[in-house]
């Protein structure tokens, strides 16, 4: 995966490190700092993480919990 700074700094976008997005329910979904290291996670309705990736190449899928929709 490209780090998110880079993307934005083909479409000309200013940002300043570091670099964190969270999701609706204030989870934190992406973080990148200026040494290059970067993470992204992503959660079920629950808030429960089921994936995580980072630029380690570490990488861990949980399974997803069950709910009731």
């Amino acid at each position: 995966m490209k780090p998110l700074s880079e993307t934005l700094t083909e479409l000309g976008i200013a940002f300043s490190f570091p670099i964190r997005i969270k999701d609706a329910n204030g989870k934190l979904t992406y973080y990148e700092n200026s040494k290059g290291y970067w993470d992204r996670s992503e959660f079920d309705a629950n808030g429960k993480e089921t994936y995580f990736e980072s630029s380690t190449g570490f990488k861990q899928v949980t399974p997803r919990s069950t709910t009731n929709q």
